[in-house]
């Protein structure tokens, strides 16, 4: 199978990410959200994303106004039912998962394959929203969509390997390096291997061993890291880093992923993070 029309679901950060890339690489592609004001604030970034990459040369004019014109927005649920591959990328909540894949199991032609980007729910959990769990697979693109080279694909108990194939493929033909695993795998590889990394960088500084700077310029400096780990809860957001470890925890009972309670307190004193270097270095 040959992806010809994606679409996307939720405009977030990482949606409108896919949404761009699926334009950039000559697909046209809709993405949709919940409220004219969540699309407009995407579409608002997309734009100026661009505008900053013709203001530095990287691209023209025209190829910026090409790849606009590849991208609609809209919120709109029941465009996907001329799409052949969706990908959902909403809030990290189970029950809201579900209902958006009911939703397109509905709407969908039987071949649609349906993914979800997600980083720590169970694929298996969400395709029982569906009467086509052979059809449905995890598709995670990391934060900026347009640049991380990596997409993890994530089995469910029941995905087909035909469905896997469909989807490697696709991944290649959006410029990416796709990793498979083998079985269903919470997290995947790289965000259950970061989760305990992640968890010890935040209880070592709630142990008062040393600053959160200090912290991070180790890791950089002795590990070989692009970005302290400290730095990178914060750029994912604590309540999000939270969510994951939460459900990490739940699923392996392993203490590895126990959310410090370091984390808990930040959360509850407003310190959510968002942005590198905001959450931890600020408290």
């Amino acid at each position: 199978m040959e992806v010809k029309k994606p679409f996307v679901v939720g405009a977030g950060i990482m949606g409108a990410g896919v949404g761009q890339l699926c334009a950039q690489q000559g697909y046209d592609v809709t993405v949709v959200d919940i409220s004219d004001q969540l699309v407009e604030k995407a579409k608002g970034k997309v734009t100026a994303g661009l505008s900053r990459r013709v203001e530095s040369g990287k691209i023209t004019q025209d190829e910026m106004d090409a790849v606009l014109s590849r991208l609609n927005w809209s919120t709109d649920l029941e465009l996907a039912g001329d799409s052949d591959f969706v990908v959902e990328a909403i809030i990290e909540n189970i029950e809201s998962k579900k209902e958006v894949f009911q939703k397109l199991d509905s709407i969908c032609p039987p071949e649609t394959i349906l993914a979800t980007n997600t980083t720590a729910l169970s694929v298996s959990d969400i395709a029982l929203a569906t009467q086509r769990p052979d059809k449905v697979v995890g598709m995670h693109f990391f934060n900026p969509a347009v640049i991380m080279k990596l997409v993890e694909i994530i089995r469910g108990n029941q995905t087909s390997d035909e469905t896997i194939a469909a989807t490697k493929k696709f991944a290649e033909d959006l410029g990416k390096v796709p990793i498979t695993t083998a079985k269903e795998a919470p997290a995947g590889i790289v965000s259950r291997v970061l989760a305990g990394l992640l968890n010890e960088a935040a209880t070592v500084y709630a142990d008062g061993i040393a600053s959160a700077g200090d912290i991070d310029e180790a890791m950089k400096l002795g590990a070989g890291l692009p970005m302290g780990p400290l730095a990178l809860i914060d750029m994912i957001g604590l309540d999000i880093h939270l969510a994951k470890m939460e459900t990490l925890y739940g699923k392996l009972k392993d203490e590895r992923y126990k959310p410090p309670e370091i984390i808990r307190k930040m959360i509850a004193e407003g310190k959510l993070g968002k942005k590198s270097g905001e959450g931890f270095y600020k408290y």
